[in-house]
């Protein structure tokens, strides 16, 4: 069993961060950033693309009432368009950071990349949602929060098959994009189609 570390520094107030839709074509990037109590256990809780739809759910009941402090930030597809996929990742996560009731001391932030917060220390660190227990709590509430919105926007465009994709590349969105064109949510300087030249804006 895969044993998700408590913390990385002793006695310090640290967030674990991460986001969620990076690699979608449509809708919002989501992140958030969580402060667990240090006595924090869940034998469930991993990486949230090693859960089961159910357990995310039932996990993230969890986390907001157990965690110290928890928040949600997003950036819209029109700002990813100005900014870029990556800076908009980062935004997402200042925008949940600023957020929290709690300050936190330290970041815990997924990946190898990350815009620093002004005054708070950080540590990028690679896989870290599989690493630490308040990353992990991060991924799943990022994750849970973006399909929420992919599932209402599935109800009114219902041909992209967002209830099941949930905006990423897969061959019946690809399809769907060929056949209806672009929706108002779908990320313009992504490349929406193999061939580009198809595509009508």
């Amino acid at each position: 069993m895969n044993k998700l570390a408590s913390y990385l520094n002793k006695n310090t107030i640290e967030a674990g961060c991460d986001e969620a839709g990076r690699g979608c074509l449509a809708g919002p990037v989501f992140a958030a950033a969580v402060i667990l109590p240090r006595n924090f256990t869940n034998k469930t809780l991993n990486d949230s693309k090693k859960l089961s739809e159910k357990n995310r759910y039932l996990l993230r009941e969890v986390i907001e009432k157990q965690a110290i402090a928890w928040a949600v930030g997003i950036v819209s597809h029109e700002e990813i368009d100005q900014i870029n996929i990556l800076n908009a990742s980062f935004l997402a996560m200042h925008r949940a950071i600023e957020q929290l009731k709690t300050k936190p001391e330290h970041l815990l932030v997924d990946g190898n990349r990350f815009t620093a917060y002004p005054n708070i220390d950080h540590t990028c660190i690679v896989k870290g949602d599989g690493k630490f227990l308040s990353i992990a709590a991060a991924s799943v509430l990022a994750k849970t929060y973006r399909d929420d919105y992919m599932l209402q926007q599935d109800e009114k465009f219902p041909f992209y098959d967002w209830k099941n994709n949930k905006g990423y590349p897969t061959k019946k969105h690809r399809l769907a994009i060929q056949e209806h064109g672009i929706n108002p949510i779908h990320r313009k300087s992504f490349s929406l189609l193999p061939n580009q030249l198809e595509l009508k804006f």
